[in-house]
């Protein structure tokens, strides 16, 4: 009985994995910008609910969106200070964490490459300056290294 759950329970799991993956394919038709050029310090590991991706750049670097969109989140968080949300077409969602001040508002359309933050320190869930950034398709997140180019 343990054998077959066991084989059950690895089958579902990779049911989820192929599901998540698939659905990133339909984001590859959508030109990412690089928030930041800096070094990736942190990577993708969802197993340890890190969702995305620690990148150390130099200090007052301005942070820039990954692709055209709305705000739909930019305000302060405990665990992550400054943080801005941006919905893309095709159910994607740029997240960007530890900002040291926010440019665009709620609601505020933004263009790929805009600036639209100032990377920082902020929240207490951050070791220096850096920007934590994710990527989210429909729900899922996504390793954003798949996408973007952070040298």
């Amino acid at each position: 009985i343990d054998s077959q759950f066991r084989a059950s329970y690895e089958q579902q799991d990779l049911e989820v994995l192929t599901y998540a993956s698939n659905r990133a394919d339909d984001i590859r038709e959508i030109f990412l910008f690089s928030p930041v050029e800096g070094i990736v310090t942190d990577g993708f590991n969802p197993k340890t609910d890190h969702f995305g991706v620690d990148i150390v750049a130099k200090e007052n670097e301005p942070v820039k969106c990954a692709a055209d969109g709305v705000v739909v989140f930019s305000s302060w968080t405990l665990d992550s200070g400054y943080v801005i949300g941006i919905q893309h077409r095709g159910n994607l969602i740029s997240i960007y964490k530890h900002n040291s001040e926010l440019f665009k508002n709620v609601g505020n359309f933004v263009s790929g490459g805009e600036i639209i933050a100032i990377i920082g320190n902020t929240g207490e869930l951050t070791s220096g300056p850096h920007l934590h950034f994710e990527l989210w398709n429909d729900g899922y997140p996504i390793n954003p290294t798949n996408f973007i180019d952070f040298k």
